[in-house]
């Protein structure tokens, strides 16, 4: 059975500085990232002992410990990939990105009211969590979702493109309690082309979401 692993950065620690500073990027990735990778591969471990065991009193611990760890390794190898040192500004059709733009332009009527609503969403997550822009395949749509912990909020189906990290272990150290100052200053880091390749990518997939056989 395959195991996950944690992927290497696609920049150098220093490289989002000073929006993120090059200590908050290895702590994160080499630690914080790195547990929830662990976390996953413990809990499929626990999981097939039971399974061998048919012992089954710990089921709802393991399959909440399993949808935890694996969302955040998920949303975290999104996140290192959704930021570049070069990123910033707006999607736009000039840069090769204008199918992502419209499509934002069409869902929330403006870049400005996109940028609006994901910042919020993002700033103002209770506790621990993350703003996502989204993929609906049901509608087409983008959407912005409030992700609670990992996992929490959340449409069944929906492709996460782009996601800001509202965990305090994303920012503390530089930050403070500032949450908000933190989302402001990510917008320059943003890399649109990323954003837009998976956007493409989840527009392809037409049977993403399977209503009916």
């Amino acid at each position: 059975m395959p195991v996950y692993t944690l992927p290497e950065l696609p920049y150098d620690y220093s490289a989002l500085a000073p929006v993120i500073s090059p200590e908050i990027i290895e702590l994160h990735h080499d630690k914080h990232h790195a547990a929830y990778v662990k976390g996953a591969n413990d809990t499929l471990d626990q999981l097939a002992e039971a399974r061998d065991k048919e012992s089954w009193g710990a089921i709802n611990g393991l399959e909440k410990s399993l949808a935890f760890h694996l969302s955040g390794h998920i949303l975290h190898s999104i996140y290192w990939q959704n930021m570049t040192g070069d990123g910033g500004g707006e999607p736009l059709a000039a840069d090769g990105v204008g199918d992502l733009a419209e499509a934002v332009a069409e869902s929330f009527g403006s870049f400005a009211g996109f940028k609006g609503q994901l910042t919020k969403a993002a700033a103002t997550t209770q506790g621990s969590g993350w703003g996502v822009l989204a993929y609906e395949p049901l509608s087409g749509r983008l959407i912005v979702e409030q992700v609670y912990d990992h996992q929490g909020n959340v449409g069944q189906g929906a492709t996460p493109i782009l996601v800001f990290d509202a965990w305090e272990h994303a920012f503390y150290l530089q930050y403070k309690n500032q949450k908000v100052d933190f989302i402001d200053a990510m917008w320059a880091v943003v890399d649109w082309q990323d954003v837009a390749k998976r956007h493409a990518a989840a527009k392809s997939r037409a049977d993403a979401l399977l209503l009916a056989p």
